[in-house]
Order: structure tokens, then sequence, then C-alpha cells
């Protein structure tokens, strides 16, 4: 049976070296993208398909459900960097929630239950080093404060779901993408790579956990 994987933000940088490898390990691929032209070019060379999706908008996403049906993989790629200030900016900060906050809860929340009648689900938040108390919350504005809640999500959700739907974050380092820079260290295939690993997890893999090299970090 072919495995039906789901990458939001999957037209390019992270997401779309995610969506990439996740086709070559056989899975049928769907990437979200708010504009479904930019979602088509960047999925029709690696033979993948594409969804319109704008995370801001419930309704959106409950299309986006409707229209791929039954899902084995989730990854909640897509995020936004305001540089604003963290007070004073009320609007980066709803904008920062709704994306990498409410909207994964929203997907995780539509799609999970078939996950767990099936039998069978991987959910890969895609956070940051910049999301955990070990590491400061840093970066500019609400990023930091997001990527934490994502985190908590993360934590809380997998003490409600079976061992058989697994749900773990991570953190792809700094990696050449628009958001990233020119400079960053990292390849977007090199920022992937744990986040294939885990939607690729074994029945006895980890669940609730944050990781970066494949390897568990603190929160």
């Amino acid at each position: 049976m072919t495995r039906k994987a789901f990458v939001t933000g999957g037209n390019r940088g992270i997401g779309l070296a995610i969506a990439k490898g996740l086709a070559d390990q056989g899975l049928d691929v769907w990437i979200g993208s708010r504009d479904l032209d930019a979602g088509h070019q960047a999925a029709d060379p690696i033979g993948v398909r594409a969804v319109q999706l704008d995370l801001e908008d419930k309704r959106s996403i409950s299309e986006a459900i409707g229209r791929i049906g039954a899902l084995d993989v989730l990854v909640n790629n897509a995020g936004v960097l305001f540089e604003d200030r963290f007070l004073g900016a009320p609007s980066a900060f709803e904008t920062s929630m709704r994306v990498m906050v409410e909207a994964p809860y929203d997907l995780i929340n539509g799609l999970a239950p078939g996950m767990i009648e099936r039998g069978f689900g991987r959910i890969v938040n895609v956070s940051s080093g910049w999301g955990a108390f070990s590491e400061g919350l840093g970066g500019p504005g609400a990023y930091g404060i997001a990527k934490a809640a994502l985190n908590a999500l993360t934590l809380k959700v997998s003490k409600e779901l079976p061992r058989t739907v697994k749900i773990n974050a991570m953190c792809p380092g700094w990696v050449r993408t628009r958001m990233g820079g020119a400079g960053a260290t990292r390849s977007p295939e090199e920022g992937a790579d744990t986040a294939i690993w885990l939607a690729m997890l074994p029945e006895n893999g980890p669940t609730g956990g944050f990781f970066r090299d494949r390897k568990a970090i603190d929160w």
C-alpha cells in the first residue's frame, strides 16, 4: 500500500526538499501552497501533487483536507518570519500564531482521527531551535514564541495519540532558503533530512520528541 503524505509550505525551500525526499521514498506526496500556480510549478518536476492552502483561512484548510482525503503522513512545515519587535506588533504576532500554531492544530485535528482509525500515522512539526527554552527563544518578533508553542502542541498531542500515530517536532538548522538567507550553513536537503526520517519512522520509533540531526534535543 502506498502511503500518502501532505507537506505544508511545500512549494520551495525546506518543504520542497521534504516533499521530494518523501516522493523518493515511494510516498504519494501532496504539497500545500497559498499560490496554486506556484505549487504546480514546484510539484510537477518532482512528481508530486499540489493543492491550494492558505493557513490563515480555516475554510482553505478544510477544503485541502477534503481534496486530499485519507492521509498517512502530515508535515507541518509552513512558517512566517517578521522582523518586527515582539511588543507593539500585534498583527505580526497574530499571523505568526495562526500560521505556526493554530493551523497545525487544525490540520492535526482534522487528520489524526483517520490515522487513528487506520492504525498508522506520522506527524512532523517543523520547528526551530529558536523555539527551545533551552536555547533562549531566539529570533525576531514572535517567531520563537510561535515555535515554542508548536513544540508544546507536539508534546501535548503525543499524550493523546496512540503509539501507532507518532508526532514529533524537529529543528532543521540554519538553512539556505528565502527565510534563512544565502549565508546560511545548510542546504534545504540537509535541513529536510530529519523531517524525512521522522516521517518514515518504524513502529518502534519515538513520539513526543524534539530532534535535530536525528538526535533528541531539549525543549
